[in-house]
């Protein structure tokens, strides 16, 4: 971090954690770009937007619903590149512009590691040719959307240090933060982390002093970030840009190592414990929060990550997020999941089933406002995805005609014939435009 970005001499990067300043984004009247500073107030980091505090209530955010986001009380959002192949950034820019909302830009950069996607996997930090072309590439994306009043921060590459080895991609990055700050110094610079301990806070203090901040990513761990900055001494400001569900590499497993998603209900206890013990009470380094994710992703299942169902409707982790940057529940609140039972037993029993057997399986859930409930029921092949960091995965195959019925709380499934893993799931919705969701794997063995 620069002193002249954020008054630290000796003080490093910030971590880049979401929690909002405001309830929303109020944008300034002028066009153009829109200054940003990193202060030290009375002992305690602030942002400020245009001369006034801003504390980041975020969420991540790609081809979420902008609008509904600004809507439910957020003032930001982050994304992970500038153009995400659907929509360029410009168009990103322009639409958070007229929801009042402003963003934390991503700028994709090379990951060491091996991976899928886009392209930018396996790259060799030691290759200078290649370092350089990188350089120009996001200097012409730097150049391209820095004078749009919705920008508030960039943020250089995601998670760079996730299988990495070279500590040469924080020279990069680095080199990055002071090409953006000699061509753009309106807005501030950080690169977000796969967790934080004292090897890459020393590496990054080291070799990339010119980030304004650093921020962290983190899951269930996230309920150990207070106890990590005090044991690794970290003094500076930061942000948590992505936090949210238990992460499926921090679940228990069943016998055949199917990992065991919490439902819906469960992470909503989990966004509201985690906001109100962790991200809220370290407002003196931590200037604010991106929760994640503001949309709908198949990662291990299509239920893991995303704050929507893959149809659209809101779950109780937006309730939740409601709550805490509003100070008050949304009018409707999303069905509240009880239990869910496949031949009597919870998905962390282990279920085996008989191939052409038939097994009773029900779910049990309330709508805190008396709204009438919908069941909807599906069965599909277990993910055999072992990708990393978010990597694209297919949704695994759909079993046709394992089910009975597919809309009522009880339901009889019969096993299919061939032996395999496999998974259960179970979407209870209230028709208001909300929905809470369940899923028990199973295996079906001779």
């Amino acid at each position: 971090m620069k002193s002249s970005h954020c008054s630290i001499a000796g003080l490093l990067l910030a971590v880049l954690v979401f929690s909002g300043c405001r309830s929303s984004a109020e944008t300034p009247s002028a066009e153009g770009p829109v200054k940003m500073e990193l202060r030290q107030v009375d002992g305690r980091y602030e942002l400020f937007r245009d001369g006034e505090p801003f504390y980041i209530h975020g969420a991540g955010l790609e081809f979420g619903d902008i609008e509904r986001l600004a809507q439910h009380g957020a003032n930001s959002f982050r994304t992970w590149r500038t153009d995400n192949g659907r929509d360029t950034g410009d168009e990103v820019l322009r639409r958070a512009h007229e929801a009042g909302l402003v963003v934390t830009m991503g700028l994709e950069i090379a990951r060491e590691r091996e991976g899928e996607g886009r392209g930018f996997f396996g790259f060799d930090y030691d290759d200078e040719e290649a370092v350089a072309e990188q350089l120009e590439r996001i200097r012409a994306e730097v150049m391209q959307y820095k004078d749009h009043p919705a920008l508030i921060i960039w943020g250089i590459g995601n998670e760079l240090n996730l299988g990495a080895t070279n500590p040469r991609v924080w020279d990069a990055v680095n080199d990055i933060s002071k090409m953006i700050h000699e061509i753009d110094p309106n807005h501030l610079t950080t690169t977000m982390l796969a967790g934080i301990w004292q090897e890459l806070a020393d590496d990054i203090q080291t070799r990339a002093p010119d980030l304004d901040l650093i921020s962290i990513q983190m899951y269930a761990d996230i309920e150990n970030l207070p106890r990590y900055i005090e044991e690794i001494g970290w003094e500076g400001p930061f942000m948590v840009t992505e936090w949210g569900a238990t992460g499926h590499w921090e679940v228990p497993s069943t016998p055949w190592g199917a990992a065991l998603e919490n439902n819906s209900s469960v992470k909503a206890d989990d966004y509201l414990r985690r906001y109100q013990t962790v991200i809220e009470p370290m407002r003196d380094q931590c200037v604010g929060s991106y929760v994640f994710l503001w949309g709908q992703k198949q990662e291990r299942t299509p239920t893991w990550y995303g704050m929507f169902l893959p149809t659209g409707e809101e779950t109780e982790t937006i309730d939740v997020m409601h709550y805490v940057w509003n100070g008050a529940w949304p009018e409707n609140r999303s069905p509240r999941l009880e239990q869910a039972l496949l031949d009597g037993k919870e998905a962390r029993e282990g279920i085996y089933l008989h191939p052409g057997q038939s097994y009773a399986a029900l779910v049990s859930s309330v709508d805190p406002d008396g709204d009438a409930l919908r069941y909807e029921w599906e069965v599909r092949r277990e993910s055999t995805a072992q990708s990393t960091g978010g990597d694209d995965e297919e949704v695994p195959e759909h079993i046709a005609n394992a089910l009975d019925r597919v809309d009522a709380p009880e339901v009889t499934l019969t096993a299919p014939a061939e032996e395999g893993a496999y998974r259960l799931f179970v979407y209870v919705y209230d028709d208001e435009g909300h929905a809470a969701h369940a899923n028990i794997p199973f295996y079906v063995e001779s």
